[in-house]
């Protein structure tokens, strides 16, 4: 975990967790840095109200 973070709890079905978790293995990639990326991006893209 990076440090100065908070441990957060999301719900996300096997279907999609186990072949990204799987496909992050084989790139030498870290989910949760993946999981921040994409919710930066969505952030960056739409926004906050």
């Amino acid at each position: 975990m990076s440090k100065g973070t908070t441990k957060r709890a999301v719900r996300i079905d096997d279907a999609l967790w186990l072949p990204a978790l799987t496909l992050a293995k084989e790139r030498g990639d870290n989910l949760s840095d993946i999981i921040r990326n994409a919710i930066r991006a969505y952030v960056e893209e739409w926004g906050t109200e």
